[in-house]
């Protein structure tokens, strides 16, 4: 644990440690964004797969 901390102290104290940081939380803030967008367009992708499905048991 302690080791964990001396490094991200050390990334913390030099400048290119904060540019991988800031990188880092950019990406995880995009990677959120696309989860969200995926599970909306999920659920309407199983709503027409649901249809199609009814409609071939009908027919």
């Amino acid at each position: 644990m302690s080791a964990i901390r001396t490094m991200l102290r050390r990334l913390f104290r030099d400048s290119k440690g904060a540019t991988a940081i800031e990188y880092g939380l950019i990406a995880s803030l995009i990677i959120i964004g696309m989860m969200g967008g995926l599970k909306a367009l999920g659920g309407g992708a199983g709503g027409m797969w649901t249809k199609v499905n009814s409609e071939v048991q009908n027919s």
